[in-house]
């Protein structure tokens, strides 16, 4: 036996069959091997402390059991809620989650990010793959070969698709805003060419037209700076509307630096519902989506055989929290 790690030879010599058996009992194989020969063998590895080769299973299978989820900014907490829903389908199907990000909106070259970590994911034979990062309005779909893969949002014609009703969400947004008597607002907006965005303005200011927008960073920094930026430029709005929660938190810090105390001196709504808008304070109203259930749906989706004729978008869901008080 090899001084080094147990190699497939010394699992074969071990359980005293053919290499060609072993490599079918331990790395899957359309050709079968009998139940007697398959757990002699499997007592072999156990006993020399052998690990199987996952891409020599992947080859053999012509998939592996590993599925892959793409994201964006792995700090932003909208990415982690949806991962949980990933991974959470996963170990129901005794099945492993590799984790990619892309890292935070960089315009073209976070578009070739994505596109250079599917081809690469393709090389693994994932069983599916799930896009998580923001589509790009216009931009070519990524190439998803033979490999089963979903998109969560919007924004990706031809590839399976949990769809988000942003536009409605905003919307909604807009008409609670008015009714707890706002008027004046402005929208801190991330970068135009994304869908997400895109369709989050112009869902708001489908019900206020006259709101006007900045656009920033699609970060916690971009809310910041944009926040910032809109008070040094002496604009006082009665409330801002942050088209993500990372972001309406960066504004909420940008106020009290400026001494102006969220919801007192300016009310500020955001977008996601991530799990801890709840707990700051004060509390952030914001357009709650299901985040996990979408990286749930999304996996289930990816690994269908054939996928819902009719799926209906993911509507959200306005939550008026202290951030907003009626004036």
């Amino acid at each position: 036996m090899s001084e080094n790690l147990p190699t497939l030879s010394d699992v074969a010599a071990h359980a005293g069959v053919s290499l060609a058996t072993a490599s079918r009992a331990l790395n899957g194989s359309a050709r079968r091997v009998n139940p007697e020969l398959q757990e002699r063998v499997a007592a072999s590895a156990r006993a020399l402390g052998y690990s199987a080769n996952v891409q020599a299973q992947a080859v053999a299978r012509g998939t592996s059991n590993v599925v892959a989820l793409v994201v964006g900014d792995i700090a932003d907490p909208y990415f982690a809620a949806i991962a949980s829903g990933v991974i959470r389908v996963a170990d129901q199907r005794g099945l492993v989650v590799t984790i990619t990000a892309t890292g935070p909106y960089a315009g073209e070259a976070s578009v070739e990010r994505e596109r250079a970590a599917l081809a690469a994911l393709r090389g693994q034979r994932p069983r599916a793959v799930v896009l998580a990062g923001s589509r790009v309005d216009g931009a070519a779909q990524p190439d998803a070969g033979s490999t089963r893969v979903a998109v969560v949002g919007s924004g990706a014609p031809g590839l399976r698709t949990i769809a988000v009703d942003n536009r409605g969400g905003a919307a909604a947004l807009a008409v609670e805003l008015r009714r707890a008597g706002y008027e004046d607002v402005a929208l801190l907006a991330g970068p135009e060419e994304l869908v997400t965005v895109r369709d989050r303005v112009d869902g708001f200011r489908s019900v206020m037209p006259d709101a006007r927008v900045v656009h920033a960073e699609f970060s916690r920094a971009g809310g910041h700076s944009a926040m910032a930026g809109l008070l040094a430029s002496g604009d006082r709005p009665e409330c801002v509307f942050a088209v993500s929660d990372v972001m309406a938190i960066g504004a909420m810090a940008a106020l009290r630096e400026a001494g102006i105390e969220p919801g007192e001196g300016i009310g500020v709504a955001g977008f996601d519902d991530i799990p801890l808008v709840a707990d700051v304070t004060p509390a952030l109203t914001s357009v709650a989506l299901p985040l996990a259930d979408m990286g749930a749906r999304a996996l289930e989706l990816a690994l269908a055989d054939e996928p819902p004729a009719d799926d209906e978008p993911v509507v959200a869901e306005v939550r008026l929290r202290a951030s907003t008080p009626r004036r």
